[in-house]
């Protein structure tokens, strides 16, 4: 039977393992439905602020437009 007759280093095995699981994968934005911005899954839109049609956040600028009315 086969046996090693070296340990395996921390090294070695993350290079072996780099290739198989261990991918980055690119990230797929999406529109948001009220802007159109682009902006990634799961996450408030940084224009408008907004998350599944409903406003979560308070943007600043829109805060500005409305004191100056």
């Amino acid at each position: 039977m086969a046996v090693p007759k070296k340990k395996t280093s921390v090294s070695r095995k993350g290079l072996r393992r780099a290739g198989q699981h261990h991918k980055l994968y690119r990230k797929h934005p999406m529109s948001c439905t009220n802007c159109g911005s682009h902006v990634l899954p799961h996450t408030v839109c940084p224009a408008c602020g907004h998350y599944k049609g409903k406003e979560v956040v308070a943007i600043a600028a829109d805060e500005a437009e409305e004191t100056e009315e």
